[in-house]
């Protein structure tokens, strides 16, 4: 059984005595706080924080994340607080200590929930200290290991939530090491006989490969001897969860994955390191797209290597990776390598790129966490944002950009800043104007045109992929349902005040206040708002301020046939004003406002048949009146029925362009061998631009009717 004197003995090796010292006190407190507690395989409870210390002292990790690891559970689990842990062993400790502590169960209705809240709880504790997170993956990994004794639903759930979070951020901070076991360990949980099976069929693999892996190491030895290049080739296992991966999205067989054969070349330093991929495609044949130089433009997580693929003999494909040591024990410690080289006294320069890389993302995870609706929606977020496949692109001043595979020009734009994000207009690939979706590829230049006043649009929702775009977006889009809904909710009270000869503005001092409180709402805003979304009926408010000025004065005065003048549209309003796709309103048209409650108002033309049961309610339907003036164009819907014949949609395409409209959708249906039912819906600026687009198809001697849709 480990205990703490192996534990001393081990960090003997780089941590000073008067540092282990603190440590083994940290142990003895834990153990007498945690005395008469056991775990559920029976053994005392001290031996889980000593084991999580064990885990981080592999990684050399401080003694302060020592001392945390052993007190990790003390708060929680027993009736210590975080002040009495601060007067024993310092404030540094104690914020270790919370920070990683097990979160307090709240009661949520939903697991899901819990998780959230627990997440972006410890993103918090992150960004004060990043030690907080690599404790929690040790804490994780070795509730991972001792799962035997739970329940086998709890053991599924654990699982999950760990291949969900704890391996995606044991990757993303590079500690290749925790990531694989922690992915393996929940691979047996949720499949154990797939598990089983793959392990039993690699073991009897590498059996039957030994010898043929042994001469392949050998001949890449002896080609780095003779070329004076000081290196050692090992083997390259794959792990379980890997295999499994591979076999059921790549759909291959075992025997497929099984027949690369993959080897790690460690050498002293960079320059090795190319004159070592030199000499291997010297030796063998590289596989032509299949090299990736991580050394020049490293992964997120600050990984860096060399990948080629080559053919050996017959064929057989070899993965050749080539680092250097320092490199090595970037891959498998990541962020954790920076105490690593700091416990040899010196900061090196990959563990402090890695340092900056965890700073940089934790600091994306804090300001999505900011534009986040809920907790739900924060946890998505981060799970899609963890460990992308990357591409590299370049800034107009040659600065590398890293974004996901398939990122588009708004991914980009959000990458760079959320400001230039949410005023983008437009945007330059390679100096050549390209669209906003356009998909990014490595190795382009990238050049956004931004405008002031310039706002996100709803639609960039369907392409954008990282995180943080989609929070911003949404984040950007809510503001401005906002304040639209806030203007409108101005205008439709002071309309329904105007009947009573006032306005918002003339109103004594307090009314507004009591009716607030009455409605249980924060502020003036708020009431607004609710009005603008429909989900209150300005006149309704409007009578009820009045009836608190007045009293029963009000009633008298409110006529049972009252007409207010019309709101003015032009189109332009925003998200909180819609046209019906029932009937397509346009300029000229004459139309009435449906108040739809959660969206705002809905612009029907005036005959519109969906309106006939809101024509009884005169509070939820007012006439509306269009603006002088209107720059926008507006949706509208025809049916043709044609004589079909062939170059028919080339000759309606050419007639709607000449008149300077948009086609939207097109479809035709063959009615009978002779005519065809043409469905156009077209972008026009308004009634007179319809009715002339309308005349020039009239005139085609193919085109027998023409409708206008909308019922």
């Amino acid at each position: 059984m480990f205990t703490i004197d192996d534990l001393a003995d081990r960090l003997g090796g780089y941590l000073p005595q008067s540092e282990i010292q603190q440590v083994k006190r940290a142990f003895y407190y834990a153990e007498q706080a945690h005395d008469g507690q056991r775990r559920r395989s029976g053994e005392a409870y001290v031996t889980h924080p000593l084991a999580v210390a064990n885990i981080l002292a592999n990684m050399h990790m401080d003694h302060q994340s020592l001392m945390a690891a052993m007190l990790h559970d003390v708060i929680e689990d027993t009736g210590v607080d975080k002040e009495a842990l601060a007067l024993q062993f310092g404030a540094p400790v104690a914020e270790l200590v919370d920070g990683v502590s097990k979160l307090t169960q709240i009661a949520f209705e939903d697991k899901a929930v819990a998780q959230a809240e627990n997440f972006q709880k410890m993103v918090l504790a992150m960004s004060r200290d990043i030690r907080v997170i690599i404790v929690k993956l040790a804490d994780r990994l070795h509730n991972m290991r001792t799962l035997g004794a739970l329940r086998p639903e709890k053991k599924r759930r654990i699982a999950r939530e760990t291949l969900e979070i704890y391996a995606r951020v044991a990757s993303r901070l590079g500690i290749n090491t925790i990531r694989v076991e922690l992915e393996d360990l929940s691979f047996h949980a949720l499949h154990p006989m797939r598990a089983e099976r793959i392990k039993r069929a690699v073991s009897s693999a590498r059996g039957h490969r030994r010898s043929a892996i042994r001469q392949i190491q050998n001949t890449l030895q002896q080609s780095l001897d003779d070329g004076e290049l000081p290196s050692t080739v090992v083997g390259r296992q794959k792990h379980l969860l890997s295999i499994y991966r591979k076999m059921r999205d790549q759909r291959k067989s075992f025997n497929e994955i099984m027949d690369v054969f993959g080897f790690r070349i460690l050498t002293d330093d960079v320059d090795s390191c190319y004159r070592i991929l030199g000499v291997v495609h010297n030796l063998y044949k590289p596989v032509p797209g299949r090299f990736k130089d991580y050394i020049a433009i490293p992964k997120a997580n600050g990984y860096q290597s060399l990948h080629t693929t080559l053919f050996g003999a017959g064929g057989m494909p070899i993965e050749v990776q080539i680092r250097t040591r320092e490199m090595e024990a970037m891959a498998n410690n990541g962020i954790a390598a920076h105490w690593l080289y700091k416990a040899g006294q010196t900061d090196h320069p990959i563990a402090e790129g890695s340092r900056a890389r965890a700073r940089s993302w934790i600091k994306g995870l804090l300001e999505m966490q900011r534009h986040a609706g809920d907790s739900l929606e924060f946890i998505e977020h981060v799970k899609n944002d963890l460990f992308p496949d990357d591409i590299y692109v370049f800034t107009p001043k040659g600065d590398i950009m890293e974004l996901p595979q398939g990122a588009t020009v708004i991914d980009f734009a959000y990458s760079v800043h959320t400001d230039i994000g949410n005023s983008t207009i437009a945007c330059r690939i390679d100096r050549h104007l390209a669209p906003l979706s356009t998909r990014l590829e490595s190795g382009q230049t990238l050049e956004v045109i931004t405008a002031p006043g310039a706002r996100p649009n709803l639609t960039w929702l369907n392409f954008v992929i990282t995180a943080k775009a989609r929070s911003a977006i949404r984040h950007a889009l809510k503001h401005q349902q906002h304040t639209e809904a806030v203007q409108l909710g101005r205008r439709l009270l002071n309309k329904a005040l105007g009947e009573f000869e006032t306005s918002l503005e003339e109103l004594p001092e307090g009314l507004l206040s009591g009716l607030l409180g009455e409605l249980g709402l924060k502020n003036e805003e708020a009431l607004l708002e609710s009005i603008g979304l429909g989900s209150r009926v300005a006149h309704v408010i409007a009578r009820r301020l009045m009836d608190l000025q007045h009293g029963d004065a009000t009633k008298q005065h409110t006529q049972e046939g009252r007409q207010l003048g019309p709101i003015m549209i032009s189109g332009g309003e925003g998200m909180i004003i819609k046209f019906a796709r029932c009937c397509h309103p346009l300029p000229g048209d004459p139309v009435v406002g449906h108040l739809s409650a959660g969206k705002g108002i809905v612009v029907h033309r005036a005959e519109c048949r969906n309106l006939g049961e809101l024509k009884a309610d005169p509070e939820k339907l007012f006439p509306l009146e269009w603006a002088d003036s209107i720059d926008e164009d507006f949706l509208v819907a025809l049916r043709l029925e044609v004589e079909s014949h062939r170059g028919l949609v080339a000759e309606l395409a050419g007639i709607i362009t000449d008149a300077e409209a948009n086609i939207e959708r097109i479809g035709i249906e063959e009615r009978d061998a002779r005519l065809a039912t043409v469905n156009l819906v077209l972008a026009v600026r308004d009634r007179v631009h319809l009715a002339r687009i309308i005349k020039r198809l009239r005139n085609l001697m193919h085109v027998e009717r023409i409708h206008r849709l909308g019922n």
